[in-house]
């Protein structure tokens, strides 16, 4: 498991601020903040370094853009092979999330599609695949929250 970076005051009030809006400048970050802009730089670069701030990117409606179909997708896969299938869905550009989880099934996937034709392709390919026994689609009908930004636990 990773180790737990150490966050300042201030580190938590610049993801904060990034969190509600990724576009603000660094001059305007600093002016908010009332530090350097440099101070801002430094500590935007040195969390981006130690991996807390992994990429600044935008929040896309799917449905807007024509992903009309959000699925969860559980998976059983052949002991042993969890890790492989799991990098192999991931590279996929439908799959927005892959994780490892603990039940009935040995990963879930995330994903969204234009249509269920895409979807269908997708399953059957999935299901193709080596070391994989079975998988639970679960077609989402309604979005009722999604946001894969994270809190800033204490």
């Amino acid at each position: 498991m990773p180790e737990k970076e150490k966050l300042d005051e201030l580190d938590r009030r610049i993801l904060s601020i990034l969190l509600k809006d990724a576009r603000i400048s660094y001059r305007e970050l600093a002016r908010s903040l009332n530090v350097s802009v440099n101070t801002v730089i430094r500590r935007i670069n040195d969390m981006r370094e130690r991996g807390i701030l992994q990429d600044f990117i935008p929040v896309i409606d799917a449905k807007k853009v024509g992903l009309d179909v959000a699925v969860i997708i559980g998976i059983v896969v052949e002991g042993g092979h969890l890790v492989e299938v799991e990098r192999e869905l991931a590279r996929r550009r439908e799959v927005c999330a892959v994780y490892d989880v603990t039940g009935e099934f040995d990963a879930i996937v995330v994903a969204k599609f234009r249509n269920t034709t895409e979807l269908n392709d997708f399953i059957k390919s999935t299901l193709s695949m080596r070391h994989v026994q079975r998988t639970c689609t679960f077609v989402v009908l309604n979005v009722v929250k999604e946001d894969y930004r994270v809190y800033l636990p204490e």
